[in-house]
């Protein structure tokens, strides 16, 4: 016989800091009127959110945004090594 699996709809995340560390959490959080849990699950969100943004967005300088519509409005020919390339593919994916 089997156990019935219940969601959880929550998980638990623990961490240690100092006390220094969490007075100052403690602090900010009175200030803005909400619980430490509240304060802290917002906070670690938000960081979490800001991290993803900025290993996910690429950004150029004006010169590479040129150089890359450039290269896209107008590719070069294909070289041999492309050519040969695309070839092996046409190859090993008609098998």
């Amino acid at each position: 016989m089997t156990t019935p699996v219940h969601p959880k709809t929550s998980a638990r995340l623990e961490v240690r800091i100092s006390p220094e560390i969490k007075a100052l959490v403690q602090k900010a959080a009175d200030l803005e009127g909400r619980t430490l849990t509240d304060f802290a699950i917002a906070s670690v969100q938000a960081a979490a959110y800001r991290v993803i943004e900025q290993h996910q967005t690429l950004k150029l300088s004006i010169e590479d945004s040129e150089a890359f519509v450039d290269a896209i409005l107008n590719p070069p020919k294909p070289n041999d090594a492309l050519k040969a390339a695309a070839l092996r593919y046409k190859r090993i994916m008609s098998v």
